[in-house]
């Protein structure tokens, strides 16, 4: 692909706000019609990552927990964050046994999306988990999670009926479906 020159010309930056796990930034522009402007951007200072496990008989787990930000309920695969310079599989294992209490001897990663581009720089890894060891769950302090295994076609319908919203959790279950497909609907 043709490396495309930026548009945009940044004449100012300046951080509106700061904790531990984002930063905002307020840029002031030229836009690439020319004209002057604002532009907001949301720094994460971890990567996400997201995790589909699936055991011998094609099933996965899903993560629920209250999302204080939509103020709703919330299924997901299971999520987390890891620090920029984590190694990510290493976070990608971490959360998985943390969220699900589920380790893994097979590691794939699957897709890198970014979750909203327009106004965050977030990067998130998608991971598949195999041959799959249950155990115990280690939630944070933060997390009050519920924890459903079920058939991966079940999951897949939730997406398209709506009862998964997550973009992350979307975009995994969508590929994975679709590698699927392509692998003659074969996980292992």
């Amino acid at each position: 692909m043709a490396k495309v020159n930026n548009p945009w010309k940044t004449l100012k930056k300046k951080e509106k706000y700061d904790n531990p796990w984002i930063r905002v930034e307020e840029h002031d522009i030229i836009n690439p019609g020319g004209g002057e402007g604002i532009y907001g951007k949301v720094h994460f200072k971890n990567k996400a990552i997201g995790i589909i496990p699936i055991d011998k008989e094609g099933n996965t787990w899903l993560v629920g927990q209250y999302r204080y930000t939509l103020d709703e309920y919330s299924w997901e695969i299971p999520e987390g964050g890891g620090p920029v310079h984590e190694d990510m599989m290493e976070a990608a294992q971490r959360e998985l046994k943390e969220e699900t209490g589920l380790t893994a001897k097979s590691w794939e990663i699957i897709m890198k999306i970014h979750t909203s581009n327009s106004v965050t720089d977030e990067e998130a890894f998608i991971f598949l988990a195999k041959d799959l060891t249950e155990g115990d769950a280690q939630p944070e302090e933060s997390e009050e999670l519920k924890v459903m295994k079920l058939p991966f076609d079940e999951a897949l319908e939730m997406v398209m009926n709506g009862e998964i919203t997550d973009s992350m959790s979307v975009a995994a279950i969508l590929k994975l479906a679709r590698m699927r497909e392509n692998r003659l609907n074969e996980f292992n």
